[in-house]
């Protein structure tokens, strides 16, 4: 059975942990503080930041600005895991432009910031957390857009997606990231100005 470890507590972090739980997957989520919440879950076992990582998929559900703090505590941990970039990394004062270099993306960036052998994925950038949540996006059955150059890697997130009842479309290797981060980008645009809700999203109709 597939385990998770979530880094961060927000409301992707609570969207992707109701994705696990469907999926029967063991689920870890690492925060600040393991002081109980009354949000807290009966499924899943709460860790502070520094404690071990239980999961074999590590989900980074923080903004990518965090992750130099965040390897700070676990880049040599993350060795030989399966790591899952979720982020979009947009100017959120000026709503204007991504923060990476423009021949790059967050998960490029954050592959050449870890240890040989992990194996980064991004997946999840381009769907809402309620899409999520729910395992549907309007009428259809959400779809989870992903990316990465490590086979393995991209079989275990895409069983997870599946297995939670979702629809997994690999769309090649992690170069692609490039391009689902200016999918990411653009839907938040079009929420924020209000031209979509944020609970809508993109649909790839079969």
């Amino acid at each position: 059975m597939t385990s998770i470890s979530i880094i961060g507590s927000g409301r992707m972090s609570a969207a992707i942990a109701d994705v696990a739980a469907r999926a029967g997957a063991g689920i870890q989520i690492v925060r600040r503080s393991t002081a109980s919440s009354s949000g807290d879950r009966p499924d899943v076992t709460y860790a502070a930041l520094g404690d071990d990582l239980t999961g074999d998929l590590v989900v980074l559900a923080v903004p990518s600005a965090a992750y130099p703090s965040i390897l700070d505590h676990y880049r040599e941990r993350l060795r030989d895991r399966v790591v899952i970039d979720i982020s979009n990394p947009i100017d959120f004062t000026t709503y204007d432009e991504l923060t990476v270099p423009s021949d790059s993306s967050s998960a490029a960036e954050l592959a050449r910031m870890l240890p040989e052998g992990a194996a980064v994925v991004k997946a999840f950038n381009v769907n809402l957390g309620d899409t999520l949540a729910t395992g549907t996006n309007g009428t259809t059955r959400t779809t989870v857009l992903f990316a990465g150059d490590y086979a393995e890697a991209k079989i275990a997130v895409a069983s997870l997606i599946e297995d939670a009842g979702l629809r997994a479309v690999d769309v090649g290797p992690l170069s692609r990231a490039r391009e689902l981060e200016a999918m990411g980008f653009l839907q938040i645009v079009l929420a924020a100005l209000g031209a979509t809700s944020y609970e809508s999203g993109f649909t790839l109709l079969p």
